[in-house]
């Protein structure tokens, strides 16, 4: 999903076209899926962000621009599933991090989550929590999504899906990891 324009952000490009270290956040989730065993790649983009529509090198899916849901819906009619649904703001992650989340797809959707301790300990910011049985957890931004509508809730400790970047100082933490590759 790569198709948002990033308001919270604050900064001038397009949030999918946003350096981190130098590369663009599209880039390095891209290069995620492409060492992971995904057989297929689709970047879903919209009218909302036009550059990154030009500077993509991946198949896509052109979406109406009606907002993240709305444009998520549009896109899984055109695709068979089940389909795992990548954000475009996760500077850090890595094919190994995808091929893990897949290992663990039971065959219902599922929703790839962190502890909300884990994304304060790393100093990125929390928009959205679900209550847990021991404490609160953060969607990740990566989902399975199968053909029923049973869904449940994997949890991963994994630095790698705890930084999206969806204020300055979210980027700010992803280069520092990124440069530090202590959370590696």
């Amino acid at each position: 999903m790569c198709g948002g324009r990033g308001t919270r952000l604050e900064l001038e490009p397009e949030k999918p076209l946003v350096e981190i270290v130098g590369r663009p956040l599209v880039d390095r989730v891209a290069n995620a899926l492409e060492t992971s065993s995904v057989d297929q790649t689709y970047a879903v983009t919209s009218p909302n962000a036009p550059r990154t529509r030009e500077h993509i090198a991946l198949p896509t899916i052109d979406t109406p621009g009606d907002g993240y849901v709305a444009d998520l819906q549009y896109a899984l009619n055109r695709v068979e599933r089940p389909v795992l649904t990548v954000a475009a703001d996760l500077p850090l992650l890595s094919g190994e991090t995808v091929d893990s989340i897949l290992d663990s797809h039971e065959g219902n959707s599922m929703t790839a989550c962190v502890p909300a301790a884990l994304k304060r300990r790393l100093g990125a910011s929390i928009d959205t929590t679900i209550a847990a049985d021991a404490s609160d957890l953060v969607p990740s931004g990566l989902n399975v999504i199968a053909a029923s509508d049973r869904d449940r809730r994997v949890v991963f400790e994994k630095p790698r899906l705890a930084v999206n970047v969806n204020h300055a100082r979210d980027a700010q933490v992803a280069a520092a990891l990124l440069r530090s590759e202590v959370f590696l």
